[in-house]
């Protein structure tokens, strides 16, 4: 089995590793960077620190319009994927790397197996929407995270290879947790204990490009009862700088450079709770019992926001500011995404043919 993998972008990496090492030695697996996410702190820092091995290409795409960065994209993958003539072709997500890679498998003879099919958050105006949705209807293959992923699926007439896989990115964390907390510093160096600080991180498009958004979230997580750690996205940054909220943000949160993943499994772990636009966050929130207050007014895991462990206050500075000072209880815990053993069963979805 001859499988190209393409990642491009921090969520695929830490998604990646797990799937990648449960491949058998009989299978041949190709990594493919489309270079989507190029700073090393949010691209060659999850290299040197996950079990996960160094792309045997790297395309270099960078920044750019979507249009611009997904074409290019599909022009150097289309190339690739008929020099390496995969039997697979391996996507995660819903970003551009994974829409270029399966608009480009789906015109040509590889089976497209997407994992983390059948999300949605319902709003169009997101990229990732419109990412995920073609995606899954162009597959072979959709490794869906939850039982409520699947029937979305079976909602829009996709029934033959789905498959409840569980979420791989539980998986990625179990393996990493106890390292995390053994070997990062992070705390040491920011000079917090355990639950003595609230962690906020902000990036997507729609919160950081409009400045009133914007604006309203830094004013809320100013309001927080504890010390807020922010670590700052280089786009984040930028568009601080550009709306004049730079000195406000700087002197009422604790503005930090982007970390790696094993800092920030430990800055999540032992935060008190976080605020987030982030969807991958508001699931490694849920799996390390930290409740989460979500920056969007729509969640693609609408079930950590049904068993209470999220709620949704888009950028209404009162309602964040509610939402950081309210006295948390939660009841038992479900378990929403799978055990732990989705990289395996990824493994099992690729090779049954």
């Amino acid at each position: 089995m001859h499988i190209l993998t393409v990642v491009g972008a921090r969520p695929h990496f830490i998604k990646a590793f797990p799937v990648s090492n449960e491949l058998p030695d009989s299978y041949e697996e190709v990594l493919v960077h489309t270079g989507q996410h190029y700073d090393d702190v949010l691209s060659q820092v999850f290299f040197d620190e996950l079990p996960i091995p160094e792309p045997d290409y790297n395309l270099g795409v960078g920044s750019g319009g979507h249009a611009e960065q997904t074409a290019e994209m599909m022009t150097q993958l289309d190339a690739l994927i008929e020099q390496e003539a995969p039997d697979t072709v391996l996507v995660y997500g819903d970003t551009n790397s994974t829409l270029a890679a399966a608009l480009v498998a789906a015109k040509r003879s590889p089976q497209l197996v997407h994992v983390e099919a059948g999300l949605r958050s319902h709003n169009w105006e997101m990229p990732e929407e419109v990412n995920r949705v073609v995606t899954d209807h162009i597959s072979d293959r959709l490794c869906a995270p939850s039982k409520l992923a699947v029937k979305i699926l079976h909602d829009e007439g996709l029934f033959d290879g789905v498959y409840l896989t569980g979420d791989v990115m539980y998986d990625a964390l179990l393996q990493i947790k106890e390292r995390a907390l053994a070997q990062s510093t992070v705390l040491d160096e920011l000079g917090y204990a355990d639950g003595e600080y609230i962690l906020a991180t902000v990036h997507r498009p729609g919160n950081t490009d409009d400045e009133r958004r914007l604006s309203a979230i830094i004013e809320g997580l100013a309001t927080a009862p504890l010390p807020v750690v922010f670590p700052a996205h280089p786009r984040t940054v930028e568009a601080l700088q550009r709306h004049g909220l730079w000195e406000r943000t700087t002197d009422s949160l604790h503005l930090i450079d982007p970390v790696g993943y094993l800092d920030f499994v430990r800055l999540l772990h032992g935060a008190e709770r976080i605020a987030t636009d982030s969807g991958g966050v508001q699931k490694e929130a849920f799996y390390l019992d930290v409740h989460c207050v979500t920056l969007r007014d729509e969640t693609e895991w609408m079930e950590t926001v049904e068993c209470g462990w999220n709620v949704l206050v888009g950028a209404d500075r009162d309602a964040i500011s509610r939402e950081l000072r309210t006295e948390v209880s939660h009841s038992e815990k479900p378990t929403l995404y799978g055990g732990g053993t989705a990289a395996k069963e990824i493994v099992d979805v690729i090779g049954d043919q």
